[in-house]
């Protein structure tokens, strides 16, 4: 017991550091949820609502099996607790038999509910499970890269604005980054000290991981390419194929528990088969003023684009320390690198080019790389390195500052360095973000709150023709508008009140010969993704 006692004291973090960490996470938590009330729901958000909901009502997964259906459970658990509903209609009756129709349920079941409410309720669990992501990254950084790097990682984690965006959001990005650090940190503790009870939580974390999304699947390989990697593993080929399967079969029957049946891992295969399925193949996806069907450098174009230049820098920086350094095991080095590599490929030739939400998963393992640089320039005895650090830490804290509340249209300065420098501001290079990249990029929908406090404000009784980017429908909001359909806007506008999803405003010049969107100046932009503009007849003519 003595000889434990002395161990867990020698591992414990310094106090100071222990208490910044805190101070991080509550931070953290107090700027997610203050953005998350600010915060319509998102385009996603509905149909993964109703799904969940209607699992734990009905006993029985059937809606939505494109995504496995975890995530959605824990998000709908405190509307099952509290007694919400699904609403008594002919679509919820369809969702239930597995036709479709998640996001109008959604839609019905907030709006009736009470959106702010529902919204609360269904964002709490994701909101802490992306705080339980910070601890994390923390705690498994103090073990592969020291505790004064753990923290620096912690620090750009809590700040990030792409992180801060989806943190609240129920959807899965933000909770697949959770179980990849879990998983892998289990992993890395298994082979540090193998023992029955870490690999049980090894398969405890990656059956978690695989219930979460289906892409965690591409992790697969990189677990076992770890274990081979592992000393006394890899010259025992055959303990660690028992490892492996061991840790395999543990996942197969938390998918079983997550699954509510039996049928589970049949389930989950099912549903494999249907990723994307619903997607149109012949979607231009646009980036820098071009629509293509893909763009080989997209994931690479968002990152950036949309990280803070500061945190870009440190990555860089901890990236030549890492490959450079002996202070990290090789063995440390492979759980660094080898697993955001692995997220960023796959999803580079297999996934949709919708938004840097899809490489969330990649960004902890950047920050643990950035906190390795933050923390070489920090014990660098020379006054320069020590001020270049306190100059990146005030301008990473300025991006999340800047932005706030609206982390999702992020940019940093880099957008407008090329196009319009005269255009950054507090808020980066927002601004030009547009020019760059479209979808949940720029905008999902999470506006309309911050859309009717404007309107009460500024354009009390004056008819608005909408043209957003999301599935809750603005109505219920008390938003009284027409729907505008995107054709009518490629050609000069009619007179009037316009609001229009930067998605939009993105792409359209790119799809048509009108250029209205970007020449003409916008009466606000709300929320950094709704461009209002008053277009009156004497402005046409």
């Amino acid at each position: 017991m003595l000889r434990c006692a002395v161990m867990l004291r020698a591992h414990r973090a310094p106090r100071g550091l222990s208490l910044l960490a805190g101070a991080l996470i509550a931070a953290f938590l107090l700027e997610s949820f203050l953005a998350s009330r600010v915060k319509s729901p998102a385009f996603d958000e509905t149909g993964d609502i109703a799904a969940g909901l209607s699992y734990l009502r009905t006993g029985e997964v059937r809606a939505n099996l494109q995504h496995p259906p975890l995530l959605k459970e824990l998000a709908a658990l405190p509307l099952f607790l509290s007694g919400v509903r699904l609403p008594d209609t002919p679509e919820t009756r369809q969702m239930l038999s597995g036709g479709g129709m998640e996001r109008p349920v959604g839609s019905a079941l907030i709006a009736r509910n009470g959106a702010d409410r529902v919204m609360f309720l269904s964002r709490l669990p994701m909101i802490l499970l992306a705080a339980l992501l910070g601890v994390l990254i923390y705690a498994w950084g103090r073990g592969i890269v020291g505790d004064l790097a753990a923290l620096g990682a912690l620090f750009l984690y809590a700040l990030d604005p792409t992180v801060l965006a989806h943190s609240y959001l129920v959807t899965m990005d933000a909770g697949l980054a959770a179980f990849t650090v879990l998983f892998f940190g289990a992993l890395w503790h298994y082979l540090r000290r193998p023992g029955l009870k870490s690999l049980l939580l090894c398969g405890a974390a990656l059956g978690a991981l695989l219930a979460t999304k289906f892409s965690a699947i591409f992790l697969l390989p990189v677990a076992a390419v770890l274990l081979l990697a592992a000393p006394g593993f890899g010259r025992k080929l055959a303990a660690a194929a028992c490892a492996f399967l061991a840790i395999c079969l543990t996942a197969a029957l938390v998918i079983q528990a997550v699954y509510l049946s039996p049928d589970g891992l049949y389930l989950y295969s099912t549903g494999l088969q249907q990723v994307n399925a619903d997607h149109d193949p012949n979607y231009l996806v646009y980036m820098a003023g071009l629509t293509e069907h893909r763009f080989a450098g997209y994931f690479a174009v968002a990152y950036l684009l949309k990280e803070p230049i500061a945190s870009i820098l440190l990555v860089g920086l901890g990236l030549v320390a890492l490959l450079r350094g002996r202070a990290i095991t090789v063995l440390g080095k492979l759980f660094l690198l080898v697993p955001p590599a692995a997220l960023v490929a796959a999803h580079t030739i297999w996934a949709d080019n919708l938004g840097i939400r899809y490489i969330i998963p990649a960004l902890p393992f950047l920050y643990l790389i950035g906190g390795v640089g933050l923390a070489m320039l920090i014990r660098n005895s020379a006054l320069w390195a020590r001020a270049v650090a306190a100059v990146l830490c005030l301008w990473v804290l300025a991006a999340a500052a800047g932005i706030y509340p609206d982390h999702l249209s992020y940019f940093n300065e880099a957008a407008c360095l090329v196009r319009d420098p005269s255009q950054i501001g507090f808020d980066g290079g927002t601004k030009c973000g547009p020019l760059w990249l479209d979808d949940s990029n720029v905008d999902w929908g999470q506006s309309l709150k911050q859309l009717k406090s404007w309107m009460d404000e500024h354009a009390r009784g004056r008819p608005l023709h909408l043209a957003d980017f999301g599935s809750f429908p603005p109505e219920a909001y008390g938003i009284p508008y027409e729907r505008t359909d995107f054709t009518k806007l490629i050609g000069p506008p009619a007179p009037g009140l316009y609001a229009v999803s930067a998605h939009w405003v993105a792409r359209l010049p790119a799809l048509g010969p009108s250029q209205w969107l970007r020449d003409t100046r916008p009466e606000a932009v709300i929320g950094h993704s709704l461009y209002v503009y008053d277009i009156r007849r004497e402005a046409r003519e």
